[in-house]
This record gives structure tokens, sequence and C-alpha cells, in this order.
């Protein structure tokens, strides 16, 4: 019964839009749920983030805050303004709301996070930066 919710689960997010893959090569976002909150205009997403060896999420933004869980592999991340940290399966990192960052998986394995946004309702998730200011 458990199997058969989860496959109609899959196929109705599927069909939906709300299971999607980052257009980026090697990145792949897979989104598991999207609640409101009980806080006006807020909500919640939950999503698996892939990144394949050598690949990399490039500088973007969220209408919200982050908070990372690495659930394999190696990945190592830079926000804005901050030198770049590595982190292992099993290792947290926060994202302020608005803070560009990126994602690099500098190992030989798949890396892949956790990802759950506190974000605005109705705004984009992922917002691309062309380019920061240097410091």
């Amino acid at each position: 019964m458990h199997m058969k919710f989860a496959a109609a689960a899959t196929i109705a997010l599927t069909l939906s839009g709300t299971a999607t893959a980052a257009q980026q090569a090697g990145v792949k976002r897979t989104d598991l749920q999207r609640q409101e909150l009980s806080i006006k205009g807020l909500e919640t997403v939950q999503a698996r983030i892939d990144i394949a060896p050598g690949a990399t999420a490039p500088w973007h933004r969220h209408p919200g805050e982050e908070v990372i869980y690495v659930l394999e592999g190696v990945l190592e991340y830079q926000l804005e303004g901050k030198s770049a940290i590595t982190l292992h399966a099993g290792d947290v990192l926060f994202v302020p709301s608005g803070v560009a960052h990126k994602a690099h998986n500098p190992g030989a394995t798949n890396g892949a996070e956790l990802a759950t946004y506190i974000v605005e309702k109705g705004r984009p998730l992922v917002v691309p930066v062309d380019q920061l200011p240097k410091p």
C-alpha cells in the first residue's frame, strides 16, 4: 500500500510540474514537498539536490532562508562575501535570505543535499545571479 501511494505521489508531482531538474548540466533538483506555513505569505519547500562530480550550481539567491543537510559525497559552498567551505555527508549549512551562493562538487562521486527553503509564497524559488560585485 505504501509503495502504491509513493508511486502515485511521484506521478502526481511529475505531472503537476513540481518535480523539476535544474537547467544547469550536472545539477538536478527533485522537489519533495511544498507546504503553506502558518506564517502568512510564507511556504516551505523541501528538495533533493544532486550535483554530479565536477559540476557546479552557479551563483543564485532565494526569496527566503535555505537550510542544507548534506546527504552524500562532498560539496563545496561559497556564500557571497565569504570564503568557500567544504562539507561532507552529515554536515549542515544555513543560507540567509537573499544571500547569493553557489555549490560545487569537487569529488569523484555524486554529491547530494536535502534543501529546506522557507520562502515567500508565489516568488520564484531560484533567482540566478549573473555577476556579483567584487568586494
